[in-house]
């Protein structure tokens, strides 16, 4: 069997009753290490953390594990009991979507364990579910790549008067360019997006499109460790969002559409404070 069980977003201690069982009678454990993170990251401290409350070794599984040796897991998971670990919720990444149509075509037995992930705890900030849209994963931007398709997807929403969730950039253990020219892969160092470089970055699309369905008055909510103790959670406009400092990962932004009197209310509580 092979278990794909959610760890919610907070630390070791989100994970469910159910998720715990699963983990702890496999004969293997993989954590996913490059959609998202626990609020404590992965470094040594981290994981010792979930192998101390789990009672289990966990192996770390990066990029390139994940999307290019997976089906040395599957493998396993014919044969034995194998967990794979996955923060937020099992389906939050569509690299987990994958895995399940490539086990079961294998004829690996999957269980999912289900837990709160990003998509449905950003109600935390006080807009209601039901009037978000299509979410938007916004790239971080280098001098030749640019891409813009999130834009189109976020003024479709304010057509509609829906709230749009942003995604910020997450990059774990990508290869340099000249590493790759040269056929020996050297890492950069980890970089998450942060809510201020989004900011930027939109402003910027607009401003190339001459459009101004993003401008510095464009009502949005910064949100910070969403799920964890040291949450931040602040309501303002684009332009004063900008020199907020939300401190450490992870990010995420909301660009506000139509607000109700509830969601005023709770934007007015958001407004300028930790929340």
């Amino acid at each position: 069997m092979l278990y794909i069980v959610g760890l919610g977003l907070g630390d070791e201690r989100d994970i469910t009753i159910r998720g715990l069982d699963c983990v702890r009678k496999c004969a293997k454990v993989y954590i996913e290490a490059y959609t998202s993170l626990l609020s404590f990251g992965l470094a040594a401290n981290g994981l010792s953390k979930l192998e101390e409350l789990y009672g289990k070794e966990i192996i770390v599984a990066d990029r390139e594990m994940v999307e290019e040796k997976a089906d040395r897991m599957l493998d396993e998971a014919l044969d034995s009991d194998v967990a794979f670990l996955v923060v937020g919720d099992p389906f939050g990444a569509t690299t987990h979507t994958d895995i399940v149509v490539r086990a079961r075509q294998m004829g690996v037995n999957v269980k999912v364990v289900h837990n709160a992930s990003v998509m449905n705890a950003i109600g935390a900030c006080g807009l209601q579910l039901y009037r978000y849209g299509e979410t938007v994963s916004i790239p971080f931007f280098t001098e030749t790549w640019r891409p813009d398709s999130f834009y189109v997807k976020i003024k479709n929403n304010k057509q509609f008067g829906l709230h749009t969730l942003c995604l910020l950039d997450i990059r774990v253990k990508e290869p340099t360019f000249e590493s790759l020219c040269r056929g020996k892969k050297v890492y950069e160092p980890p970089k998450f997006m942060t809510i201020n470089t989004a900011i930027e970055q939109l402003l910027d699309v607009a401003a190339d499109r001459g459009e101004s369905v993003c401008n510095e008055d464009t009502l949005c909510v910064g949100i910070a460790r969403l799920g964890s103790d040291s949450q931040k959670i602040v309501a303002d406009t684009m332009r004063n969002l900008r020199g907020v400092d939300f401190g450490d990962p992870l990010h995420c932004l909301v660009i506000v559409g139509e607000t109700h009197d509830m969601e005023n209310q709770m934007l007015d509580f958001y407004g300028n404070k930790q929340g």
